[in-house]
């Protein structure tokens, strides 16, 4: 699983894991791993949960080790693609399927739907993206742009 992680984030991973391995034995209980893995970023649904659990022949009572913990996060963090996720959303609204959205619509989206912004927010995230309010967008130019890692100075 190293491969597919950088050092920091194992090093992020190992830390969290460890404040939940209660009895020091490298190991977590299989309930806590919905609070772990959302502690490090990730969303997982119950049944998601379930799902690596089943996978890894882990009984809901029983308890995991580092290594299968790291699989686990791989799988959810690769289900998870947000840029994916933003494609297909957007790509729903393209009724001519065209690649663009007008920045009325995507403003409408993004303040009523899903975890709402702010006018504020929207309006920064289009001058960041330096989209004009009456403008149209290039969805898939704008989803590489929010999903872009922050710089990290």
């Amino acid at each position: 699983m190293a491969k597919f992680f950088t050092p920091v984030e194992i090093n992020e991973y190992k830390e969290c894991f460890s404040l939940y391995d209660k009895k020091q034995k490298g190991k977590i209980d299989a309930k806590d791993l919905i609070t772990v893995m959302r502690c490090l970023g990730t969303s997982p649904t119950f049944s998601e949960i379930a799902r690596h659990l089943q996978v890894h022949k882990i009984e809901k009572t029983g308890e995991l080790d580092f290594s299968s913990f790291l699989t686990m996060m791989h799988r959810q963090k690769q289900q998870e693609d947000p840029k994916t996720e933003i494609l297909e959303a957007l790509r729903m609204t393209d009724k001519q399927k065209k690649g663009f959205i007008s920045a009325s619509e995507l403003r409408a989206k993004l303040t009523m739907l899903g975890e709402k912004l702010t006018d504020r927010e929207v309006d920064e995230l289009f001058r960041e993206a330096n989209v004009k309010s009456n403008g149209t967008i290039n969805y898939e130019e704008f989803t590489k742009m929010v999903t872009l890692p922050p710089v990290d100075y």
